[in-house]
């Protein structure tokens, strides 16, 4: 019988950021193919809801932490707590980032990322749990992949990683005027030469580094800023909930076992022109 190289069953992968929105992906991705899953996010309560959802309806074993991946020593902590329960992290998906919702609870948040005011305590948090965050996770669990010669980590970058965000797109919306932070174009940037750097570094230790570039999944935002930016877009829409699992699926299991290094768009076709 031929191997199913989709198949995730016997590996566990650790999710950052795994009661955000894009987490959900991930989750899905893992669980419905038989694989095990550790989640980590700073909101404790939010993960607590989600594996009581999750362990209704699947076998699999789920492990979640309150951890902050912008201290190494929780990072640290939270692998010396798997190690000694014997679970080995098969794959690692970086997935913790800030993306800030503008709305009216918001609106003073709108002035402060203005380029020509960019607060730097904002731009510090950005880069912390975007760029530190996922080096973090990447020394603790990509130095045991290479220990353990297999591996596969994922980096989740964005369609704002390759082109520059079209600030027009957010003016207004819920009558702020407002712009994508700068930090969050250097981020994503940042995480495009991350991946290549750890999928030249670990190689040869059978540890494979990769990143999907989405663009925005449709969350019922604004009607004009979904007017403006489907132009944008030669399929005319943003993404559906689900519809990043099977490329996530691929990249994080054997199916893609001579893909390293690369960046996968999954925008549409925004990036394109």
């Amino acid at each position: 019988m031929k191997k199913n190289l989709f198949s995730l069953k016997g590996k566990t992968v650790l999710v950052t950021g795994g009661a955000g929105l894009l987490a959900q992906q991930h989750i899905n991705a893992v669980l419905d193919n038989q694989g095990d899953l550790v989640l980590i996010d700073l909101n404790l309560q939010n993960l607590k809801k989600i594996k009581k959802n999750l362990i209704n309806k699947y076998k699999n074993k789920i492990e979640i932490f309150r951890g902050d991946v912008t201290k190494l020593n929780d990072i640290k902590k939270i692998y010396k707590t798997l190690f000694k329960k014997k679970i080995k992290v098969d794959v690692l998906i970086n997935n913790a980032s800030i993306n800030y919702q503008i709305d009216s609870k918001h609106k003073k948040l709108s002035n402060k990322i203005l380029l020509e005011n960019f607060d730097t305590k904002i731009w510090k948090k950005d880069l912390d749990v975007g760029l530190l965050g996922s080096l973090n996770c990447i020394k603790v669990f990509g130095k045991a992949m290479a220990k353990n010669k297999y591996g596969i980590i994922l980096n989740i970058a964005s369609d704002l990683s390759l082109i520059a965000p079209d600030n027009r797109i957010y003016n207004p919306i819920n009558k702020i005027s407002l712009v994508k932070p700068v930090s969050y174009s250097v981020v994503k940037h940042g995480i495009l030469g991350l991946t290549r750097y750890v999928a030249s570094y670990w190689a040869k230790y059978n540890v494979r580094c990769n990143a999907i570039a989405p663009g925005g999944i449709f969350n019922n935002q604004p009607k004009n800023f979904l007017k403006k930016i489907s132009k944008l877009i030669p399929m005319g829409r943003l993404a559906k909930k689900d519809e990043y699992e099977s490329s996530i699926l691929y990249l994080i299991s054997d199916a893609s076992s001579y893909m390293n290094g690369a960046v996968v768009s999954l925008d549409g076709g925004r990036t394109i022109i």
